[in-house]
């Protein structure tokens, strides 16, 4: 594992050791005090969760569900530890988030030792700002997320649940760390408006970083937001809409405290205020205003109204008391009035460092806004204000833009106008001389840049091809010539696939616009009934003994159990359905490189033939060895006179298999003939039956539960397909004698 590490990862892990055996150590006479912290934490958290917390989650899960649905759904433990366990591993959690602050505390002093620990004194006020903050965007996020992104998820996710003909049964365990890893990512989204402006004032990441990447932000996002939600519009916008709020009022945030840092060192907050009293008396007048005409103008009566189109359990009550009601005024007023504070405070420190800067300062100019003849066009002053390591940076920043010739004029600039003022007092030789370096290593960085990886790649083969001839004309050794062959040999693979990819890749758009409309018309046919149509079938060609509407029942024990389903089965077609498009595509590619024999119109003989075989194996699976086998499985549970409850993914796994599999495994010697009458000889087929096993061995293990039974449950069957396809192709071939990978090879000799 060592000499796994580089003497760097080495050199932190080593540090980290001994920070944390020194935090140890100056902690040690206060561990006893850390640990009734965690102590509390512990017992405190498991308590809650045994006598509120699991009563207060059900309340939420079933708080926008219709009386139908809320009887449908129930939370089971699998195991009887499952309850105990859970909370006890929640209280353990919560309490070492709770004792790791005073442990922090007490172990400061080691802190110190190592410059770990703020050197300048802290005022503690700011430091109780800062965490009433935190703790206060913290409770808002899970706020959100409790009262009203989790009864609208919970609501549609059974809702799906129950129109699939699935029980929605909740496991416990899987309930509940669904809903708390949602609370934690809504947690930590909302610290977004505390943590961005902080990174911004000290500098660690800029406002520009943010403000110019935003994209990648809102792509983040959404990212998390289908990681963490269910995959449909719905419970979507309603993870990522609040949090790109939060990241535009983070935004504004950040560039507040950034102008305050860079513009001015101290600004009359008062004095802003006084200067500014009518915008913020408009700001807070209007806030009060459209509560009051809100409430009395019939506002909750259309925001009821909508509540009840969206099947919303949540009503507005406008206030009877007229204390009440001027509260909810007043309050709304003071909010947009804070607003409106800042508003003014921001534009005097705007005011103030566009004064401080310098409006129309020649040396002001960013060069980052220009193009390359505004860069040409640009004073000297900008230049003259620069040092060579800026210089070089604004160069990186325009090719790592890929505007080369801006690079090029930023470098021919600074040499005309920044060189003279850096260089005033130094020799004009080695000035000269440092400006060609910098000049060199820029227009290199630039050449490189304007070329691909796999170009880069093709010419450091190239030269290993002719470095490979020098040395085999000059040295005869037969270990050298040994890795020269085995390193043209991968140069020929990696040249074949590449060049396939890139044939198949040239019509991305079309392959894409295919899979994402299967994928689009599968999903929408099994979201809005036609999982329940598949299910209900199958189930009437089960056996009348075994009763599947008494006995044979499909759970759900994640919230999104259902759902995913859906979306891996509709995956999987569209793959089906764009396979045949991506090897038109590459089949001149394939023909060109000789890897196959036959022409393009083949490849409707290749997809008629699989799609025979696929829809073959499915239709006798379907009406008789899946209903069998299912049959076989559940009868030993209906003699004992026992429920069966499946889960979803176990339950249509084992349909899957037994239906579509069974074309699989009928396709596989299909496919071996055809191979062969592409080219595939049948001497190298049965060669190389160790690497076919193999790849098998992988896709089971990839595409089948994590269990060793399983994965050899479906290897043993393709490999038995595989062997039959052998048999059939020594038939054919006549023990290979008649290959036709061979009739080829021998009419390209007779060719040649």
């Amino acid at each position: 594992m060592a000499s796994a590490l580089d003497d760097d990862a080495r050199q932190a892990i080593g540090t980290g050791r001994e920070t944390a055996g020194a935090m140890l150590r100056a902690a040690q006479k206060d561990l006893q005090k850390v640990f009734i912290v965690f102590l509390i934490g512990f017992l405190g958290t498991f308590y809650a969760l045994r006598l509120v917390v699991w009563e207060f989650l059900k309340s939420v899960t079933v708080a926008q569900m219709n009386a139908q649905i809320k009887d449908a759904v129930s939370i089971i433990a699998q195991t009887p530890f499952d309850v105990i366990l859970l909370q006890a591993k929640i209280g353990l959690v919560v309490g070492l988030i709770i004792a790791a602050p005073i442990f922090i505390y007490y172990s400061r002093d080691a802190l110190e030792q190592r410059g770990l620990w703020p050197s300048a004194p802290v005022a503690w006020w700011k430091l109780l700002i800062i965490a009433l903050g935190g703790v206060s965007l913290f409770i808002i996020g899970v706020a959100y997320g409790y009262f009203l992104f989790f009864p609208f998820t919970f609501s549609f996710l059974a809702k799906n649940a129950v129109a699939a003909g699935f029980a929605p049964t909740y496991s416990i365990v899987k309930w509940a760390q669904f809903i708390f890893l949602l609370t934690i990512s809504f947690g930590f989204a909302s610290q977004l408006p505390l943590v961005m402006p902080g990174l911004s004032y000290v500098d660690i990441v800029p406002y520009e970083t943010f403000r110019d990447k935003w994209r990648y932000a809102v792509l983040g996002v959404f990212v998390a937001g289908a990681l963490f939600t269910p995959p449909d519009p719905f419970t979507q916008i309603l993870w990522a809409v609040p949090v790109l709020a939060l990241y535009g009022i983070s935004l504004y945030l950040a560039k507040i405290v950034t102008i305050a840092r860079r513009g001015s060192e101290q600004i009359d907050i008062s004095a802003s205020m006084g200067a500014h009293w009518n915008i913020i008396a408009g700001f807070a007048f209007c806030g009060g205003g459209v509560t009051y005409l809100f409430f009395n103008t019939g506002g909750t009566i259309i925001a009821n109204d909508a509540l009840v189109i969206l099947e919303s359990q949540y009503r507005l009550i406008t206030p009877e008391d007229p204390l009440l009601f001027a509260t909810y005024t007043l309050a709304s007023g003071l909010i947009t009035g804070a607003i409106g504070v800042g508003y003014a405070i921001y534009t005097d420190i705007d005011d103030l460092a566009a004064i401080e800067a310098g409006v129309g300062d020649p040396a002001s100019i960013d060069l980052g806004t220009l193009d390359e003849t505004g860069v040409r066009a640009a004073p000297p002053e900008v230049f003259a204000a620069m040092n060579e390591p800026e210089a070089m940076a604004a160069a990186s920043d325009a090719i790592d833009a890929g505007d080369r010739t801006k690079a090029q004029a930023i470098i021919d600039r600074f040499d005309e106008d920044g060189k003279d003022a850096e260089n005033s007092g130094s020799d004009p030789t080695e000035s000269s001389q440092q400006s060609q370096s910098t000049l060199g290593s820029i227009r290199e960085r630039a050449g490189r840049a304007g070329k691909t990886f796999l170009s880069e790649f093709d010419r450091g083969e190239t030269d290993a091809k002719t470095e490979t001839e020098t040395d085999t004309n000059t040295n005869t050794n037969t270990d050298e010539g040994s890795t020269t062959s085995t390193e043209e040999e991968f140069t020929g693979y990696y040249t074949d696939v590449r060049f396939i990819l890139d044939s198949i890749t040239s019509h991305a758009f079309r392959l894409v616009a295919v899979f994402m409309t299967t994928l689009a018309v599968a999903f929408g046919w099994l979201y809005t009934g036609g999982i329940k149509q598949v299910y209900d079938d199958f189930l009437r060609r089960l056996p009348a003994q075994i009763r599947p509407e008494e006995v044979l029942n499909v759970v759900a024990l994640h919230p999104m159990e259902a759902l995913i389903f859906e979306v891996k089965l509709s995956t999987i077609l569209a793959a089906i359905a764009t396979l045949p498009l991506a090897a038109y595509y590459a089949w001149p590619a394939l023909r060109e490189r000789e890897l196959i024999a036959q022409r393009r119109h083949a490849v409707f003989l290749w997809t008629g033939a699989v799609g025979a075989g696929l829809a073959g194996g499915f239709v006798l699976g379907y009406t008789i060895i899946a209903p069998t086998v299912i049959s076989w499985l559940v009868n030993s549970a209906v003699i004992a006179d026992m429920i069966v409850a499946y889960r979803i993914t176990n339950f249509f796994w084992l349909i899957f298999f037994t239906t579509a599999g069974i074309g699989l495994l009928a396709d596989v010697p299909i496919i071996m003939i055809l191979l062969n009458n592409a080219g595939v000889s049948y001497n190298s087929m049965r060669g190389r039956w160790r690497e076919v096993t193999v790849a098998m061995l992988a896709i089971a293990a990839i595409f089948t539960p994590a269990d060793i039974l399983t994965m050899f449950l479906i290897t043993i069957p393709l490999m038995t397909a595989y062997a039959i396809g052998l048999g059939v192709l020594f038939i054919i071939t006549i023990g290979g004698r008649r290959d036709r990978a061979t009739d080829h090879d021998r009419g390209a000799e007779a060719n040649t």
